[in-house]
């Protein structure tokens, strides 16, 4: 079947370095006014664009200044300097979120997301059939990387086997393209999420088809870089270079991801738990427990815990990323390569921990690339007070075949 027609978006949508007003029209102060106006707004002490918080345990920038920066900036000489061809490559996947993030805004994509019959990835039928929405996700993040010039393979939850884009390519990209795409005629949050890896240059002699799979199968251990996207009130990347975790709040009126929240530092421990507690019935004994104390305030934190839940991976993820807690999916459903491995190195990153229930993500060795398994992901105290009942991975899911 043709694969649906990438939407195009007028240029101007995010103007890199001019604003979206016509001066023809009206008088509006300068880029520089603006961005120092912006300078002053983003201080740490001060609240941000859509009630966020810069978050710093210095009160600086990672330049080392009072202020903001963007993430091109934040990357680049004047930041933390991750190197040319890094940025050039973020560059490329912060382009496709904007994208993504207009598509997803976009009045046409309740109709796209009600066609069907569309293939791709091992989702199959039903409930987790990709809808247009995540294939068009896809192609708009494939074409930016290729256009990038710096991505030896993609593999994407959407693909069944690895895309091999450029021999000489640098990095390996691994891809959720739009999670949580199901629920999004309710305007739901949805997001995207990334991890990046180098290329295995010792795996170059081998044929395309087995270097492609090989190099997406390492461990998050080995990851270089990982983000995710939130679609939501606020359009929010939020990434890692394996020196803390920073996130960026996507200003319309520039096109720039701003760096609203310097340096997350989950709290040690929360008091808000996101599962879908309709299954209690279903979860095996030491998950049950669990709950049981820890919403009764009879764990090792002496207060009532509150469930707070919203079916889209990562909004539940970034609130517990701000907020402390644990995000859950204790059934083998969430993607090892996609989403617990970058998610879980932005949580290590930011003091906490990613596990299955019984080990570390980032230590795992994925198989194959569509593994799944439970993952349990927040505050390390409370993981590993999880973690100390033992049984929580629900094995059986009755109800969930479609």
């Amino acid at each position: 079947m043709q694969s649906p027609t990438i939407p195009t978006f007028p240029t101007s949508l995010f103007p890199p370095k001019t604003l979206l007003f016509s001066s023809k029209t009206q008088s509006f102060p300068s880029k520089s006014s603006l961005l120092a106006q912006s300078c002053h707004l983003f201080r740490p002490e001060m609240a941000s664009l859509s009630g966020f918080i810069v978050r710093s345990q210095t009160g600086t920038s990672s330049s080392g200044e009072k202020g903001f920066s963007t993430l091109s900036e934040y990357m680049g000489k004047g930041g933390i300097d991750v190197g040319d061809e890094l940025v050039v490559l973020c560059d490329h996947i912060q382009y496709a979120c904007k994208r993504i993030a207009a598509l997803v805004a976009s009045p046409f994509n309740s109709s796209l997301s009600k066609q069907s019959n569309f293939a791709g990835g091992d989702s199959g039928s039903g409930r987790d059939a990709p809808k247009p929405l995540d294939i068009v996700s896809n192609e708009i993040i494939l074409s930016s990387l290729k256009n990038s010039g710096k991505v030896a393979v993609m593999a994407s939850e959407e693909d069944d086997a690895p895309v091999w884009i450029n021999d000489d390519g640098p990095f390996v990209v691994v891809t959720d393209p739009l999670d949580g795409s199901r629920n999004i005629d309710a305007s739901i949050p949805t997001g995207t999420i990334f991890g990046i890896y180098r290329r295995l240059v010792e795996l170059d002699h081998l044929p395309q088809e087995e270097k492609a799979t090989l190099n997406s199968l390492q461990s998050g251990a080995k990851l270089v870089a990982a983000g995710y996207v939130l679609y939501s009130s606020a359009t929010i990347l939020c990434t890692s270079f394996g020196s803390g975790t920073h996130a960026f709040t996507l200003d319309h009126s520039t096109g720039d991801f701003i760096q609203t929240h310097i340096d997350i530092k989950i709290p040690p421990r929360g008091q808000i738990y996101s599962v879908n507690d309709a299954r209690y019935f279903d979860w095996p004994e030491g998950l049950r427990q669990y709950i049981d104390t820890v919403r009764q305030g009879k764990g090792r934190y002496p207060k009532k815990y509150s469930a707070r839940y919203i079916c889209s991976l990562v909004a539940d993820f970034h609130r517990t990323l701000l907020y402390g807690g644990v995000a859950m999916n204790p059934r083998d459903h969430l993607r090892l390569v996609y989403e617990a491995n970058p998610l879980s190195f932005l949580v290590e990153q930011a003091g906490g921990r990613g596990s299955d229930g019984k080990s570390r993500i980032l230590s795992m060795q994925p198989v194959k690339l569509h593994q799944r398994l439970p993952l349990f992901l927040g505050s390390l105290e409370d993981i590993e007070e999880l973690e100390s009942y033992g049984d929580v991975q629900q094995k059986v899911n009755p109800g969930y075949e479609v």
